[in-house]
């Protein structure tokens, strides 16, 4: 008899080993999740599946063919912050509370942003990594918006993007003080708010004879010394050289140590001379590496990161195209963009060889960038002026290297996850065409609404905001107060607001492009905004502006108070109709529980995403997500 009861047991206990190892082979346990930031993916133009079905993107294919692929639709307005907080918490920004890049709230002035949509204390529910570092998963991120300051307890957390915390140290680009004048004629792309290092210096250069120039370069406390020719450029550091850079050809890297607000670190930077002129002009890149201890918890990671696989090219972080003039700058930033999606690849092999998450959710910014700049995206778009057959077919090449790019980061991960591992691939936007910029605070001027001057030497904007009463801030929002703007912002209230209201709305109405286009699609009550944007109201202006897609509303003013003026870029994502297939992104899921080539027959909202890898996980979802189980993909 004893020994029949150590048989049963015996049998249980392999009965019971049996159905965990059947679990385990059924039940997903892992997640890598990449979000590569920009990501246009539709039937017509980018398409995604149609490359990897022709065996352009083998890596996308092997997740095709092996998991279930489709659409998926952003929330409005269609850009970063807002997304990655859709995609990341499963809810609509009426509940995480993340509705656009800067935000303003009540109580706070209007001259400077109050809510960052970049900083993690802005959403008002948790993020998936959250939630899983709650299951007991242990996480990594890699250059995630919204992530910081780090939340993570215990994992790990590199280089947040723009959350407020950390240093981050941007490249600059440094041109002769003579050619400030020209940049503002051209059009600088100047910015209401002001934050953080200047993305280009004009400095002064001294003639030392014989054609010879030198010029002092600063940034984030370290100061480097140009001896410039008209064939090539020295650089020097504290009396020693550093390297002699003819034009289009990057330095080594070479240590060195900055100081961001009061801390100096260990860090490293690069050279480029991008051009060179016989009159001593110049034009040129100083890179830092994007990564270091300030910026990444614990801090021991971006020194390990660093030696493992070299100096961080995170992404072409501040090539917004305002800052692009010359065409050598094409090829300056090609090369960034590429050595930015080698950097990742090999960031995504060491992370997960050398800290094994069990979640390791990632981004990329470059393929936004790219897409956005004045290079590419009007070459393929039939309806810019620019658009040329002929240097279509190069521009899609570009593209395409640049989705190639994506697709081998994906392959780095394939190749180190286990049978147990979900690969996810989306984005937070699409790209669209872009024709035309209004400038609505030009209009605002015209009628009498907005004032401020201009500082003289920089060029710069200085708001008048006692005596603004509608200002435009971006997005898509609209302030108004009858009684001024200055102070601390209040909603107005009473006829004369409602009548000041209604009189903004018939204007932005009446708006006409020369053609007799109206850039206008909707504008929206504040009140009104959860039903028609899924918006929160508590921050979001007074008016919410959908814009005609071709289009992009623009806050910057200038002297010349022309409303409607052709933008340097070709490409952008705002406040268009998120559900233009322009603004579709790709949904790419591979794993246990997940059937396999199968494509889904509808788009999908981005907030569908989290719920549906939280049930494959076998991780609660929580009560605050809006989106749905995606049940037609599971096994």
């Amino acid at each position: 008899m004893f020994n029949k009861i150590i048989l049963a047991i015996l049998g249980l206990g392999l009965l019971i080993f049996a159905l965990d190892s059947f679990k385990s082979q059924q039940q997903a346990t892992k997640l890598y999740w990449f979000i590569p930031d920009g990501m246009r993916a539709e039937e017509n133009l980018f398409t995604v599946y149609k490359w990897a079905q022709e065996g352009k993107l083998p890596n996308i294919k092997k997740l095709m063919d092996n998991g279930s692929y489709g659409y998926s639709i952003p929330d409005f307005p269609s850009h970063t912050p807002t997304n990655f907080a859709s995609l990341l918490t499963g809810a609509h920004p009426t509940v995480h509370g993340v509705a656009d890049g800067p935000m303003h709230i009540e109580g706070k002035p209007l001259d400077k942003p109050s809510v960052a949509g970049f900083s993690s204390t802005a959403k008002k529910v948790s993020p998936i990594w959250k939630v899983m570092e709650e299951a007991g998963k242990k996480v990594a991120l890699l250059s995630i918006p919204g992530s910081t300051p780090p939340e993570l307890k215990n994992g790990i957390t590199i280089r947040g993007r723009w959350g407020g915390w950390g240093a981050d140290t941007h490249a600059v680009i440094y041109e002769p003080a003579q050619m400030l004048s020209q940049r503002q004629k051209e059009g600088r792309g100047f910015r209401l708010f002001y934050l953080g290092q200047p993305l280009t210096q004009f400095v002064e250069e001294k003639a030392l004879g014989n054609n010879l120039y030198e010029a002092s370069l600063s940034a984030y406390g370290a100061k480097f010394t140009a001896s410039i020719n008209s064939d090539s450029v020295i650089f020097s550091q504290n009396g020693k050289t550093l390297t002699d850079l003819k034009p289009g050809v990057w330095s080594d890297w070479f240590p060195t140590t900055l100081t961001v607000s009061e801390k100096s670190f260990a860090s490293q930077v690069r050279f480029r001379v991008i051009k060179l002129s016989e009159n001593g002009n110049f034009r040129i890149r100083v890179f830092f590496n994007n990564i270091n201890s300030l910026i990444v918890d614990p801090s021991y990671v971006a020194d390990e990161i660093t030696q493992a696989i070299g100096p961080a090219v995170d992404f072409v972080d501040n090539w917004p195209p305002q800052l692009i003039f010359e065409d050598e700058d094409k090829q300056t930033f090609l090369d960034e963009a590429m050595d930015s999606l080698d950097w990742h690849k090999k960031a995504t092999d060491f992370i997960f060889k050398q800290y094994k998450p069990d979640v390791f959710i990632q981004d990329t910014y470059t393929p936004n960038q790219m897409l956005e700049s004045r290079w590419w995206h009007r070459y393929i778009d039939k309806d810019h002026v620019d658009y040329d057959p002929q240097k279509a077919d190069g521009a899609m090449s570009d593209i395409l290297k640049l989705y190639q790019g994506l697709d081998s980061i994906i392959g780095e991960a394939i190749k180190n996850a286990d049978k147990n591992t979900l690969i996810v691939l989306s984005s937070d936007h699409g790209i669209a065409g872009l024709h035309k910029q209004v400038r609505l605070n030009h209009l605002f001027a015209q009628k009498g609404w907005f004032k401020f001057s201009t500082d003289p030497k920089t060029g710069e904007p200085i708001i008048d905001w006692k005596n603004t009463k509608v200002v435009y801030l971006k997005m898509a929002h609209v302030y108004i107060n009858p009684n001024g703007l200055g102070g601390d912002w209040k909603r107005g209230k009473g006829e004369e607001y409602e009548k000041l209201r209604d009189e903004v709305i018939k204007v932005l109405r009446e708006l006409e492009d020369e053609d007799g286009t109206k850039p206008l699609v909707q504008a929206v009550k504040w009140e009104d905004a959860p039903k028609f944007f899924e918006l929160p109201t508590d921050r979001v202006g007074d008016l919410v502006l959908e814009v005609k897609k071709g289009y992009q509303w623009l806050e910057e003013p200038d002297e010349t108070l022309k409303v409607f003026t052709e933008p340097l870029t070709s490409g952008y994502k705002q406040a268009n109709n998120p559900r233009d297939p322009d603004m579709w992104t790709p949904f790419v899921i591979m794993g246990p529980g997940v059937k396999k080539g199968y494509k889904l027959p509808q788009s999908i909202s981005h907030v569908d995403q989290m719920p549906t890898l939280l049930k494959l996980l076998g991780v609660k979802i929580p009560d605050y997500v809006q989106g749905r189980v995606l049940i037609e993909i599971l096994k």
